[in-house]
């Protein structure tokens, strides 16, 4: 009856221990350790006075940056740990405006995002107060992929060229980064009515010789009709075996009428002889 009860509690421990490691392997959940406050150093043109604030940033990443197409990061900035920026003894003319930038790293021709806002005129002494509303920060990417965006600096004046009063970062290795995703350009959304591959038929790269329209064309030649040849036109017939002298075997009488003629005489001459040897042979023979 004792080792029942034994037996359930080293289960129970086993149990709890192969449980345990598992439970450990389980990641918490991410907690960003960069900060939010951004520390200023701001230099006045033309004055030898610095004036260092705190500014509280939040930036608000956009959901559909794509490739060739400018995109919008949110900026809102409100001083932190009761520090603010005056207008300095100089004063600050009418048209000033706040130039608020974000940095941006790891993707190819991107740096950085500008806004601009419009701020009120102040007297010196006065706090340049911060807009209440969000400042759009623009920029247009020109490659696809993950970036990582941080505050940047705020500078002050009447053109982004000109500025009155510059602040710079201070922490930035310490600031609070955002992601922020730019897609292909042309990217097709999964809603688009555009048929799939499969349901278009396949055109082939190369038409067969069967499929290709035959066309017959008929080509009729007519001769023209010949001309009678001129004796001077008339080509020379070289008989075979003979010289090409031009005339050939068709010019002058025929020859075999020359040879028999030779024939003939040559006959007429070896009898001639002939006889006249028999004559004077029976004269001898008589004497």
């Amino acid at each position: 009856m004792r080792i029942r009860p034994m037996l359930s509690a080293v289960v129970a421990g086993g149990l709890l221990c192969l449980c345990s490691p598992a439970q450990a392997a389980v990641p918490e959940a991410r907690r960003d350790t960069g900060t939010d406050i951004v520390d200023y150093e701001c230099t006045t043109l033309g004055a030898a006075e610095k004036q260092e604030v705190k500014v509280k940033v939040e930036l608000t990443m956009p959901t559909d940056a794509t490739v060739d197409r400018q995109l919008s990061i949110g900026w809102h900035g409100m001083y932190a740990d009761g520090s603010a920026l005056k207008v300095p003894a100089a004063g600050l003319p009418n048209g000033t405006k706040l130039y608020a930038y974000a940095a941006i790293s790891g993707l190819p021709q991107l740096s950085s995002a500008t806004g601009v806002e419009q701020l009120a005129t102040l007297s010196p002494g006065q706090i340049i107060q911060l807009p209440t509303t969000t400042v759009s920060l623009r920029t247009t990417p020109k490659n696809a992929g993950t970036a990582s965006v941080r505050p940047g600096a705020i500078n002050f004046g009447t053109i982004p060229s000109e500025r009155l009063i510059e602040c710079e970062v201070r922490n930035a290795d310490a600031l609070k980064t955002y992601t922020l995703t730019v897609a292909a350009a042309g990217g097709q959304p999964s809603h688009s009515a555009t048929p799939t591959p499969s349901s278009e038929p396949t055109p082939s790269a190369t038409a067969s010789a069967s499929s290709l329209p035959t066309h017959t064309v008929t080509a009729t030649v007519t001769q023209a009709p010949k001309e009678p040849e001129e004796e001077d036109d008339k080509p020379f017939k070289t008989p075979v075996g003979g010289a090409a002298t031009g005339g050939g075997g068709e010019s002058g009488p025929d020859g075999r009428m020359i040879m028999l003629i030779g024939s003939v005489v040559t006959l007429a001459a070896a009898t001639g002889l002939l006889l006249r040897r028999r004559g004077l042979n029976r004269g001898l023979h008589r004497g």
